[in-house]
């Protein structure tokens, strides 16, 4: 963590809530870096896409150091935040797609570097697949690869002990009980901090949509879709750390030879990685978006 006299929420008050309305009665809260100099303006967006038990906010650190040289955004998934949520009870990916279209568009951004962490990796596989000429790269970070190719037994067993665990636990025991599960044992109180503040603020409804979302989703179908429809490797990453209960390695590395791209260990890191260890993952980050830059500008 970065050595500051000032605390995560003192530091977040740079990077103020903001709202887009997308649709009539629809809205998507979101934080930005800024735009203040018209090259950054004018840049590749970075957009960034939050876990289950997240939101926003957690990305703090990415839009402190990456929003220097270039735009970051970090969106409230629907139901998170002040998001809408989405329409049906149980969604599927495409729901969440849409809705990330209809957000891209109301700001203006027709393309950009897409970086999704666990269930935002869903998001992020699933708008690729859709929209590819919207995606300048995918950067999937300790992606959840959703239960949408097992069984309806192992689906409806996943979906109903996460709902079940919100309702006796609720947000704040959510946070209390599971955040540790978030880093490795070696994050520093710091960072457990901030994983527990951000998923205290989670909304019942949107984290059961999400639930169902999880249930639905097939992560490695929509991935090979996207590879599919780009002849480059180099614009899809996979990234996990080795200390990671939540979505490890192993788990990981079907998501990674479904994009046909090697899976990238990152020593140390627990599921929350590019919270506890923010260098390390910023580095990931801008290395993949410069790469993908890079492309940008000779095609």
């Amino acid at each position: 963590m970065r050595s500051t006299d000032l605390s995560f929420e003192a530091r977040l008050e740079a990077f103020p809530a903001q709202c887009a309305d997308v649709a009539p009665s629809r809205r998507i809260g979101y934080r930005d870096c800024g735009k203040a100099a018209a090259a950054r303006a004018a840049a590749l967006p970075l957009v960034l896409l939050h876990g289950i038990g997240s939101g926003a906010a957690s990305w703090l650190q990415q839009l402190e150091a990456l929003g220097t040289t270039r735009r970051v955004l970090a969106w409230d998934a629907p139901g998170y935040g002040i998001s809408t949520p989405v329409e049906r009870a149980s969604p599927h990916a495409a729901d969440y797609a849409e809705a990330l279209r209809g957000w891209l568009d109301a700001l203006g951004i027709e393309r950009c570097v897409l970086v999704g962490h666990s269930l935002g990796a869903i998001i992020a596989g699933s708008f690729a697949a859709a929209h590819p000429q919207r995606v300048a790269g995918v950067a999937l970070l300790s992606p959840a690869g959703g239960y949408g190719a097992a069984s309806e037994a192992v689906r409806v067993q996943k979906r109903d002990a996460r709902l079940a665990m919100l309702a006796e636990l609720g947000p704040q025991g959510l946070a209390a009980q599971r955040s540790a599960n978030m880093l490795s044992t070696t994050a520093s109180e710091a960072a457990r901090e901030w994983v527990r503040w951000n998923m205290a603020r989670i909304v019942p409804g949107g984290y059961a949509q999400a639930t169902h979302l999880l249930a639905n989703a097939d992560l490695a179908s929509d991935v090979a879709r996207y590879r599919h429809e780009v002849t480059d490797d180099r614009k899809i990453g996979v990234a996990v750390g080795t200390e990671d209960r939540i979505t490890p390695p192993d788990a990981c590395e079907r998501i990674a030879q479904a994009a046909n791209v090697p899976l990238q260990l990152i020593a140390g890191a627990g599921h929350a990685g590019y919270v506890e260890a923010p260098e390390t993952y910023n580095t990931l980050i801008a290395t993949f978006y410069e790469t993908c830059e890079q492309q940008e500008t000779q095609a």
